[in-house]
């Protein structure tokens, strides 16, 4: 079993690293300045810029 891919505010972090925003059609249009946050394991996750996005782990 792996970690989920999408969190959402108030989530905690299963690892240490930078996450940042995605959203529902981001594949298709984009997201214009998402916000990115570095976070340890157990640090819980902020507020997306709207309802929609979701935070996602960057590659590492």
């Amino acid at each position: 079993m792996g970690e989920g891919t999408m969190f959402s505010p108030g989530d905690k972090a299963p690892n240490d690293g930078t996450y940042i925003e995605d959203g529902v059609n981001s594949f298709h249009m984009g997201i214009n300045n998402p916000k990115k946050v570095k976070l340890s394991k157990g640090q819980r996750f902020p507020d997306t810029s709207n309802h929609e996005r979701k935070w996602k782990r960057m590659d590492h």
